[in-house]
C-alpha cells in the first residue's frame, strides 16, 4: 500500500519529468498537484480526477489526506510559488468556470487541464514515457520558459594551427572549457583565442605573437586572466576570470588588469565567469567591479551588466 510520503514523492517525480524549475520541486507544490487531482495515497493514479478547488480546499486536502497542516498565513505562498507556477506551466487552469473573475475574489479556483489529466492518469504504467514525450512535444516546459533562451548563432572560437587545448581536471578547468565552448561562440563570435590558463601548468594555450601585435608584453604570467580572447571585428580584447575557487574581477583585480594591458591597442572588456547565479549572489555580488560583465555557465545565453545606463530600455518580446 502506498504511504502518504510515497505518494508525495511520486508527485515530485511527475513535476520533475514535466520540467518544472527546481524552485517548484518541493512537497508544497507536489501536495497542491495531488489535491487538484483528488489523489490521496489510497487512490491509484488512473483514478485521478480534476475538481475545481480554491486555495482553502487545497489546504484542507493537505491536512486531511496527507497530514500536512499548513498555517493560514502560508496561503499566499502556496498560491504564488506553487499553484501560480503550475498554471504558467499549463498543468492547471485558473478560473475555468469564469476566466474574467476578479483576482481578489474569494471564488478564485483552479483545475487540472484536461490534457494534463489524461497524461497524469498514465503515471506508473508502461505507456507513461511515450505519452509524456507526446505531451511535452506540444508545449515548452516551464523551466525552458524561465530560462528564456535566445536564439543565437554559434560560431566556433578560432585557434591558430588547430591547436588542441588540454586542461587539468577540476572545477576550475571545467569552467574554462565552458567559457570556450559556450561563452565565446555566443558573445565573441569568431573570437580568436589569445590565452587560456590551466590550473596545472598555467599556460594552457598562449598566442604570444598575437598579443604582441596588440601592443601587450606580459612579464608576470601569474597576473594574466584565465582566458583572453581577441574580438577582431570590434577590436576588443576580452579578459575573462573564471571563478570556481578564487575571486572575481573586483576593484583591485580591475586595476591590476588595466595596468597589465594598458598598452593594448584594442578596447578592454572585463568579464567574470561563474558556474551559476547562486554563486554570484551568495558571495560576490557586493565586490564585482562596476563597468564589468558577469557570465554564468548555468545561464549561458545571458550576461549580467554591472553599470551601463546606455543599456536601459525594453527587450523584444
Amino acid at each position: 500500500m502506498t504511504t502518504k510520503q510515497e505518494r508525495i514523492n511520486e508527485a515530485l517525480d511527475v513535476l520533475r519529468q514535466l520540467g518544472m524549475p527546481n524552485e517548484q520541486l518541493n512537497d508544497r507544490t507536489a501536495i497542491c498537484l495531488l489535491a487538484l487531482l483528488d489523489l490521496p495515497a489510497t487512490t491509484t493514479w488512473n483514478k485521478a480526477s480534476n475538481p475545481m478547488l480554491g486555495i482553502r480546499a487545497i489546504l484542507d486536502f493537505a491536512r486531511e489526506k496527507l497530514e500536512h497542516n499548513y498555517a493560514e498565513n502560508t496561503r499566499e505562498s502556496i498560491r504564488k510559488y506553487s499553484v501560480k507556477q503550475l498554471v504558467a506551466a499549463g498543468v492547471l487552469l485558473h478560473n475555468p468556470d469564469m476566466p474574467d473573475r476578479a483576482v481578489n475574489s474569494s471564488d478564485n479556483c483552479y483545475q487540472v487541464e484536461p490534457n494534463a489529466l489524461t497524461l497524469l492518469r498514465k503515471y506508473g504504467t508502461r505507456s507513461w514515457k511515450k505519452t509524456l514525450l507526446g505531451y511535452l512535444e506540444t508545449r515548452q516546459t516551464l523551466a525552458d520558459q524561465f530560462a528564456r533562451h535566445r536564439d543565437m548563432q554559434l560560431i566556433p572560437v578560432v585557434i591558430n594551427n588547430e591547436y588542441k587545448i588540454k586542461l587539468s581536471a577540476g572545477k576550475h578547468s571545467d569552467l574554462i572549457r565552458t567559457i570556450i565552448e559556450e561563452f565565446v561562440p555566443r558573445f565573441v563570435p569568431g573570437g580568436e583565442l589569445v590565452y587560456v590558463g590551466d590550473t596545472g601548468t598555467k599556460w594552457g594555450y598562449f598566442d604570444e605573437q598575437l598579443l604582441h601585435k596588440l601592443g601587450v608584453k606580459v612579464g608576470n604570467h601569474g597576473k594574466i586572466p584565465d582566458a583572453v580572447i581577441f574580438y577582431r571585428e570590434k577590436n576588443w580584447l576580452i579578459l575573462v576570470e573564471a571563478v570556481a575557487s578564487s575571486g572575481p574581477v573586483d576593484g583591485i583585480r580591475h586595476a591590476e588588469l588595466s595596468d597589465l594591458f594598458k598598452a593594448c591597442s584594442a578596447g578592454l572588456v572585463y568579464v567574470t565567469a561563474f558556474p551559476d547565479r547562486a554563486e554570484v549572489m551568495r558571495k560576490f555580488l557586493s565586490v564585482v567591479a562596476w563597468e564589468t560583465e558577469v557570465w554564468c555557465a548555468s545561464d549561458p545565453s545571458h550576461l549580467i551588466h554591472f553599470n551601463g545606463i546606455r543599456f536601459l530600455g525594453p527587450y523584444a518580446k
